[in-house]
């Protein structure tokens, strides 16, 4: 070979090699990227070219699909969206997806890898690929009564119920809700619904869960955890041993005396009484007795300060770690710096209902395979035991006395044990703002066991102030939730 064809040749060879290198740097290195891609349409293509596999609730699809014209052939629909909105999140073909439609788009389009070997198979016989399922632990009657009693308040609220021996969460509500079936497609109108949830378009701001993402004061239902860590910590024995609580009470290092809520009986009041007529005084001075290092210990037993994984993310609920004794009295009843997502404090009133012991919650209870083969399956989970058996049996006695004669007692169920603890929350400076509703409850059954802890918040701006109260916006609601969860085990 004469010189000039050997240098062409060289080249040549030079450029398949520099192709062989391009290519698998793009097939193999840049695979990933490209993929995730945004502009990469044919990745999306490719995503709704098949029907996405369903979540389920009592067996029971709470989604579903419908056909589109272009290059999307399938879209997401959704069966009383705004009620389960909170649990389902949505998927648009234009906005993207979120919660479990995000967590589990694996099994639901029938991308995950644990799929691959059906998928496999399905592609040698021909068959045409399939999404697989999300079974959920939510109870329909519960979610239904949760949702249907925060549209009927007409504000703004939420509601979280669990199932306190296995940390199995049923319902998971927030009011005002969407429709995610309304953007789930690419089209004008889903463009003109998605600009109308937007927070700055929308006040309500509809999208944010609240049951999970929001953190409110919890007022007064954060005085059954102060009313624990006494328990706990041995300041006080049992429910009935008067407590030092003088009348008035000046908050430590300060000037300033902490008022209850009307001339109540809160001079050295029993613990019992003292929740029952909900003092102020008496659990502010338990929290300043007791100090910032064991109110906090007492608060992470519960839950407090981490995110929590359901598995969609839960906010941190929020108890300071540096407060002065005057503060700590403060946050011991739910004010100051103390916030807590509807979900935390269900899960307080879930380990009082469970003896003491405190199982992580969740709402994934299996994934299945397009055939219904179980892929993965939750095992409830020990997650705390933030007070004993015998302390968590005392305070359920004191929540009882709350709903059998005092605050609570419009939460009453003909025949079924319940305890609760009411909560009307400071709002705004110098609380200038409507303040919040509060109620946490449990329902006991007859051989002692409790099906259902729950958790309500409810936030009124337009409501009369004089109107706002736990026992009276957010109680009624909780009742119905329990009913619906006992109805549902007979």
């Amino acid at each position: 070979m004469n010189k000039p064809l050997r240098r062409i040749a060289i080249f040549c060879g030079l450029l398949v090699l520099t192709l062989l290198i391009r290519d698998n740097w793009l097939q193999y290195v840049k695979a990933d990227s490209l993929k995730d891609d945004e502009n990469n349409r044919r990745v999306a293509i490719e995503r709704y070219a098949t029907p996405r596999g369903d979540i389920i609730v009592d067996g029971k699809a709470i989604t579903g699909h419908a056909t589109t014209d272009g290059d999307f052939k399938y879209k997401r629909t959704y069966k009383d969206g705004p009620m389960w909105a909170p649990v389902t999140g949505y998927v648009s073909q234009a906005y993207g997806a979120t919660q479990l439609e995000a967590i589990d788009d694996g099994i639901l389009t029938g991308n995950d890898d644990r799929l691959f070997f059906r998928n496999t198979l399905d592609m040698i016989t021909g068959k045409k690929k399939e999404g697989g399922n999300v079974v959920t632990t939510l109870n329909a009657a519960a979610q239904k009564a949760a949702y249907d009693g925060l549209k009927a308040q007409g504000g703004k609220g939420a509601v979280a119920a669990i199932e306190p021996s296995t940390g199995k969460i049923l319902a998971l509500a927030s009011f005002p809700s969407y429709d995610p079936s309304s953007i789930a497609g690419s089209g004008d109108s889903d463009a003109k619904a998605w600009k109308g949830l937007l927070k700055e378009n929308n006040k309500n701001d509809p999208t944010l869960n609240r049951a999970l993402r929001e953190v409110y004061p919890p007022g007064s239902t954060f005085k059954v955890l102060t009313a624990a860590a006494a328990l706990e910590n041995g300041l006080y024995d049992s429910a009935d041993e008067k407590t030092d609580s003088p009348l008035p009470w000046t908050m430590p290092e300060t000037s300033t005396v902490l008022k209850n809520e009307g001339d109540l009986p809160c001079k050295n009041a029993t613990l019992r009484e003292a929740l029952r007529v909900s003092c102020n005084t008496v659990f502010g001075k338990i929290g300043a007795d007791l100090g910032n290092d064991k109110m906090l210990d007492m608060a992470k037993k519960f839950g407090f300060t981490e995110e929590q994984f359901v598995p969609v993310r839960s906010a941190a609920s929020v108890f300071s770690d540096d407060m002065e004794p005057s503060q700590v009295a403060l946050s011991s009843i739910g004010q100051f710096n103390t916030a807590a997502t509807p979900l935390q404090m269900a899960m307080v009133t879930s380990a009082i209902a469970n003896n003491g012991t405190l199982m992580k919650p969740y709402m994934v209870d299996e994934l299945q395979a397009p055939n219904l083969d179980t892929i993965e399956k939750t095992d409830p989970e020990e997650m705390s035991k933030p007070l004993s058996a015998d302390n968590a049996q005392i305070l359920q006695s004191m929540m009882e006395t709350v709903v059998k004669e005092g605050t609570g007692t419009r939460a009453q169920i003909n025949g079924v044990t319940v305890g609760g603890k009411t909560g009307t929350a400071q709002h705004g400076v110098d609380n200038s703002e409507n303040p919040y509703a509060w109620f946490i409850s449990y329902a006991k059954q007859s051989d002692g066991s409790s099906p259902v802890a729950v958790a309500v918040v409810i936030e009124d701006e337009n409501a009369n102030r004089g109107d706002i109260s736990g026992g009276g916006l957010a109680a009624p609601i909780a009742k119905n939730v329990m009913q619906a969860v006992l109805d549902s085990k007979k």
